[in-house]
């Protein structure tokens, strides 16, 4: 299913060239853009989230996340 979008004739142009240049569609570099600004709302949650994160929960994270970066992959295969 295809739909109409309004905007500049200017902003078209802008997006079709950007477009162009990375060898997509209009459709793709769109949902390109989309996918982008999903992600970064996905990261600015999370670095909100990491900043309302007690301090006690912080320690015992940083403890725990030690642990394991000292822990000898004995079973791991090569």
């Amino acid at each position: 299913m295809t739909t109409t979008i309004k905007v500049s004739d200017e902003l078209r142009d802008r997006l079709k060239a950007q477009a162009a240049h990375d060898g997509l569609t209009l459709g793709a570099h769109l949902a390109r853009l989309a996918d982008a600004e999903d992600r970064r709302n996905r990261l600015q949650s999370l670095k909100i989230a990491i900043g309302d994160t007690g301090a006690e929960n912080a320690a015992s994270y940083a403890a725990e996340t030690a642990e394991w970066e000292r822990t000898e992959l004995t079973d791991a295969t090569r």
